[in-house]
């Protein structure tokens, strides 16, 4: 059987940091035009950063939540970028924030078709239901990843907290889909 062509790209990295201090959120409100804050409905205020293209949830106690990076050089891009917007209010953040990835987005192909009625009864941990969705869900056992498998190949996997623990994900569903195909 010829050798399954993986091509996988990270569409989006969600993580978490502290800024060690604490946040006006109202003064950075009302500075900022790239804010939006309301405290009554959510108790974050969300940051738009255009470059690197991401969102940032600020609380005032200092915690971040970024979201939309596709790398790990743009997420600390978008951590320096924020920096920057607090220093524009005064707001002098004297230690590196600790970046924690949260969860990895990956989309792309394995290079197979896949039979999702025949995966759907052969694996378990899968949830199928063609008639709502087009994509079977997957949660490949002794990994965080969860995978979407659609019968042209192509796959989305989330819950990885790194690239290398998303490239060892991808090959091993890549050898349980082969060993099934036998």
């Amino acid at each position: 059987m010829a050798k399954a062509k993986k091509e996988i790209k990270i569409v989006n990295i969600v993580c978490s940091a502290s800024l060690g201090q604490d946040i006006p959120l109202i003064k950075l409100a009302e500075t900022l035009p790239n804010t939006e804050y309301n405290p009554e409905q959510f108790p974050g205020l969300v940051m738009r950063i255009r470059e690197p293209r991401t969102s940032a949830l600020i609380f005032s106690s200092g915690k971040i939540v970024s979201t939309g990076a596709k790398s790990m050089k743009k997420v600390k891009e978008s951590v320096r970028a924020i920096i920057k917007n607090l220093a524009r209010i005064k707001i002098r953040i004297k230690a590196v924030p600790k970046v924690n990835v949260q969860n990895m987005v990956a989309a792309g192909s394995i290079g197979m078709d896949l039979n999702l009625n025949s995966l759907a009864m052969e694996l378990e941990n899968t949830e199928y239901e063609p008639e709502q969705f087009p994509g079977l869900v997957y949660k490949l056992p002794g990994t965080r990843a969860t995978f979407l498998l659609f019968s042209n190949g192509k796959i989305v996997c989330t819950g990885t907290r790194s690239e290398t623990k998303l490239n060892e994900a991808v090959d091993k569903l890549i050898k349980v889909l082969k060993k099934l195909k036998k």
